[in-house]
């Protein structure tokens, strides 16, 4: 009998959640436009950790998703979603502060997936898309040498006549919910939001010393 599966995602999991992966693809035609976005974008991360390798470095890390993965991400709405209930009941200081903080944790944990760095291709799964279409699913295999293929799933909406990431499921977890269910626990044994953002920042404020120290 299998279990529900509930564990925090490994910092290269994550990695390839937000695109961080090296791949070679399908012909440009048999790829639908959602498609051609993670694609896209992870060939230009690519090129940008070959000419420039972070290494662990906190700064070029922040720049790398500042510049070519920032865009294809809706930190709004992920954060809404994140959070879920409390999201709602949160007011437009707490929101702005939570957004940018879960910015940051995304960041650090981004530097610690670059010295995990190694090569990678992905397949994508057919995907039948139609123009009325406001959300999408593109499936994908991770393929590594001599190992089980991974299933790394982008899930994406369309707004503004352009389509972004707001969640990632690998191998049945999903990025949203393993993080709903962190800071849920978090608000709910601290006591406030307030306490959650505050011990965030902290956290992010010591990683970012740390880094300094290290580059």
């Amino acid at each position: 009998m299998k279990t529900k599966k509930q564990s925090s995602i490994p910092a290269s999991l994550i990695a390839m959640m937000l695109c961080l992966v090296s791949f070679h693809t399908q012909a440009e035609s048999t790829l639908s436009v959602p498609q051609l976005i993670v694609r896209d974008t992870s060939s230009k991360l690519q090129a940008a950790m070959k000419s420039n390798p972070p290494s662990g470095n906190y700064d070029r890390a922040s720049q790398i998703v500042s510049d070519i993965i920032e865009p294809h991400i809706d930190f709004t709405r992920v954060s809404r979603l994140v959070l879920g209930k409390h999201w709602k009941r949160a007011t437009p200081e707490q929101r702005q502060k939570f957004k940018k903080e879960f910015r940051e944790l995304l960041i650090r944990t981004y530097a610690v997936a670059f010295s995990e760095y190694s090569e990678w291709d992905i397949k994508y799964l057919p995907l039948k898309t139609h123009p009325e279409d406001k959300k999408v699913l593109v499936k994908t295999e991770i393929i590594r040498p001599g190992a089980s293929p991974i299933a790394v799933n982008y899930r994406m909406f369309h707004k503004n006549d352009s389509w972004k990431v707001y969640d990632v499921v690998i191998e049945g977890i999903s990025f949203i919910n393993n993080y709903r269910t962190t800071f849920k626990n978090e608000v709910a044994r601290s006591g406030s939001l307030d306490s959650v953002i505050a011990r965030l920042a902290e956290k992010n404020n010591k990683s970012a010393h740390s880094s300094g120290k290290d580059s």
